[in-house]
């Protein structure tokens, strides 16, 4: 048997792109369709939220009050040539002091849910759990008062990436096992003083790009990239493990009382072989495995993939029997993370990065005439691809005995200045990814609700100030301003919930 077959178990789900005419493939992947078609509020079941989502370092600023601690991320901002334009959380667009103000927008724009995280070190500001920071409960609690004055569900992210600095420097942050101790215990705290209100929990958001980013490739926070072929996969496995346990924790103390769910969110790329040959369709399942399996797998079916155990060897981590028991269906629902998609091919020489190498595969962007996948976007990254976010649906649906779903971030930039409120290409965007969801629901997956990425342009991580995800425009020369841009108006039309504004600029 050729060695290829043994790594590629979906090869159902992967459609054969380079085979055909683009033009058929188009046709194929409904992409006409959803250019021509108007999505409406009537196209998604009669429950079905929408909402916006932020997170706290990109948002909420005032690093340095309400006895917030140091997160990883302070740490790295401030640190020389890692932030494109020298930027950093230590204001962002001041949340902290406005989230009044945001919460109005996100009401007179319709929205039915806001999805925020909580900064781990406002609540703990060593992250040890020894004394908790009454200043950071009261904070959230009014912002959870806030959201259902105004009937708005919040959604609430545990983790989004910004770890307080004492347990990096303490103990290594996310490869230190002790770790999974001090996450149950702020988790436990956040479910005690918020749960009562709070029925959507999400505990860690991303973790493959905490894995690479921080520990691989080290373009985020903590930056580490001196062990590369194993801090990785460290880090993954004991996010994987402080899920779990959070997960138990909220079964066993506070699910009869207070009824929540709790998810976890992955980010996926959708993977498209880039021809029919066997070893690209095994490289495009394997990268699959590499991004929704590497999470998934253990939960639904008590171990890392295979194509991962065979690659990585020793360097991924076991599970003991305990483990395989605590992971054992701990979710209520996934958050899927999906901005874009690639044409993936087999590699001998793959991208940089351990956790790239070991994939041996070629994420490419472009058809055999040399047209690109879809419209290029204002990052580098970010390819318009409406089609895969449809595709990562269903894979997850067959994959994983179609577990409820939410999209938990969805979205693209603006660059050119006319574009900044007028974002015309955004709310193409909008209107593409939603129609391809909305399919998703007709082909079976179930997807539950829709979060677009983001509220308010904010810190955007490595590339600072220079990227503008936001609904809302934040005028950064003129006392952080919000006007509410094109998009923003136009899901205020999809929602059709009963609220007017005034438009202060006719929208696309």
């Amino acid at each position: 048997m050729n060695e290829f077959v043994t790594e590629s178990y979906y090869f159902p789900f992967l459609s054969l792109a380079k085979m055909v005419k683009k033009d058929e493939f188009l046709k194929q992947n409904e992409h006409q369709e959803s250019n021509n078609k108007q999505v409406s509020r009537s196209d998604f079941p009669p429950d079905f939220i929408f909402g916006v989502a932020t997170s706290a370092y990109q948002i909420e600023g005032a690093c340095k009050e309400g006895g917030r601690g140091a997160s990883i991320w302070d740490a790295f901002s401030h640190t020389e040539g890692k932030i494109i334009d020298k930027s950093n959380g230590d204001v962002a667009v001041d949340h902290y002091h406005r989230y009044k103000e945001d919460i109005d927008l996100i009401a007179k724009l319709g929205f039915d849910g806001y999805r925020f995280s909580i900064s781990w070190s406002r609540i703990f500001p060593d992250g040890l759990g020894t004394k908790v920071n009454e200043e950071g409960i009261t904070f959230y609690n009014n912002i959870i008062d806030a959201l259902l004055e105004k009937g708005i569900t919040p959604y609430i992210t545990l983790y989004h990436w910004d770890l307080p600095l004492h347990l990096h420097d303490k103990m290594g942050g996310w490869v230190n096992k002790e770790i999974v101790k001090y996450f149950a215990i702020y988790a436990d705290t956040c479910f005690s003083c918020f749960g009562d209100r709070v029925k959507k929990w999400i505990t860690i958001n991303e973790p493959l790009q905490t894995a690479v980013n921080g520990y691989d490739t080290g373009i985020f926070a903590p930056g580490r990239r001196q062990h590369s072929s194993t801090e990785p996969y460290l880090a993954a496995h004991h996010q994987i493990l402080a899920h779990a346990t959070a997960f138990s924790i909220y079964q066993s103390k506070y699910k009869d009382k207070q009824g929540g769910k709790v998810g976890l969110v992955v980010d996926c790329e959708w993977a498209e072989a880039n021809s029919d040959k066997i070893e690209d369709l095994s490289a495009a399942a394997r990268r699959l495995d590499f991004q929704l399996g590497w999470y998934l797998h253990p939960i639904y079916y008590g171990e890392y993939p295979e194509v991962m155990r065979k690659r990585l060897g020793d360097r991924l981590p076991e599970f003991t029997q305990e483990e395989k028991e605590l992971l054992k269906h701990a979710v209520d629902f996934v958050g899927l993370n999906q901005y874009t998609s690639r044409f993936i091919a087999h590699a001998t020489s793959p991208e940089e990065g351990d956790y790239y190498k070991s994939q041996e595969m070629e994420r490419i962007v472009e058809w055999e005439g040399g047209e690109i996948i879809g419209e290029k976007a204002a990052s580098e990254w970010l390819y318009v691809v409406p089609w895969g976010i449809r595709k990562v649906l269903n894979y997850i649906s067959k994959t994983y005995n179609n577990p409820p779903i939410f999209v938990t971030e969805n979205d693209n930039d603006t660059s050119p200045l006319h574009e900044m409120l007028d974002d015309k290409l955004r709310v193409r965007y909008f209107k593409e990814y939603l129609a391809a969801v909305s399919r998703a629901i007709k082909d079976g997956a179930d997807v539950r609700g829709y979060f677009a990425w983001s509220l308010l342009d904010n810190f955007e991580w490595a590339q600072g100030y220079t990227k503008r995800f936001g609904l809302v425009y934040v005028d950064y020369k003129n006392g952080l301003a919000r006007h509410p841009k094109s998009s923003a108006y136009w899901f205020l039309r999809l929602i059709e919930r009963p609220v007017k504004i005034r438009m202060a600029k006719k929208s696309n």
